[in-house]
């Protein structure tokens, strides 16, 4: 699925386009489906804040772990992954919030021992543009460390800080349009965020999150976050749960 020299742009700049059909025709469907009834029920929630529904769902383990998913990501992160987390984001339309310049590093510092090893696939839900606020980055931002960040307003913001303005090269900003199954790969130290949703359409996707087990969960410092084996060995002994049946 991968070609050759995707491997050496993803270390160079942090990114991955895959802009292949990540799902059959009829598990996207599924997949859909089961996003629409989480969106129905979100209560009070706002549609961008549907984080780790998979600690609710066991239905979503059959797209997270699937093999079309892993391997995927296994040219970027080994054989040996765990799923870290996953998130359905939806913009809706004129009103979705903006997502501020930021590292999800920078959320999840401490958290493991290394950032390095961390894979986010950003599969679309909806046909995304710049018209409805798709992701952004900063290419090669990946290789910076951690920013310094500031407070914003989380009435027009995803977030409740951003990285300080003047410490972003916006003029290394590419943007990922995708269409509904393609999706992006990132690493989870690469500046990225997305422009307000100003347009008639909606704008939304689902964030499956991976981690090389090469990598070591610190316990002490997640709280109730759980993660889950997805292939290949733990070399380290991570808490990772087995996989459910779905």
């Amino acid at each position: 699925m991968i070609p050759p020299a995707a491997v050496g742009f993803y270390r160079q700049n942090g990114y991955y386009l895959h802009r292949q059909p990540l799902f059959s025709a009829a598990q996207f469907q599924k997949l859909s489906a089961i996003f629409e009834e989480h969106l129905a029920e979100k209560g009070e929630k706002r549609a961008d804040q549907l984080d780790v529904p998979h600690f609710r769902d066991p239905r979503l383990f059959e797209f997270l772990l699937a093999d079309e998913v892993l391997d995927l990501v296994e040219p970027f992160l080994g054989p040996d992954i765990a799923l870290w987390s996953s998130h359905f984001i939806c913009k809706e339309p004129q009103i979705g919030r903006a997502t501020p310049w930021h590292e999800d590093s920078a959320y999840w510092k401490g958290r493991l021992d290394r950032m390095d090893q961390i894979v986010t696939v950003w599969l679309a839900l909806d046909k995304v543009d710049r018209e409805n606020g798709c992701m952004k980055v900063i290419a090669g931002s990946q290789i910076n460390g951690f920013s310094d960040y500031e407070e914003v307003d989380t009435a027009t913001n995803l977030f409740g800080r951003q990285i300080v303005a003047g410490q972003v090269d916006e003029s290394r900003t590419v943007y990922f349009e995708l269409e509904p199954n393609q999706c992006s790969l990132h690493d989870g130290r690469l500046i990225h965020g997305a422009d307000a949703n100003t347009s008639t359409r909606r704008r939304c996707g689902y964030t499956l999150r991976y981690m090389a087990q090469t990598s070591r969960f610190i316990r002490e410092n997640n709280g109730t976050h759980k993660i889950w084996h997805a292939r290949g060995e733990n070399p380290l002994g991570n808490p990772v749960q087995p996989v459910p049946a779905f």
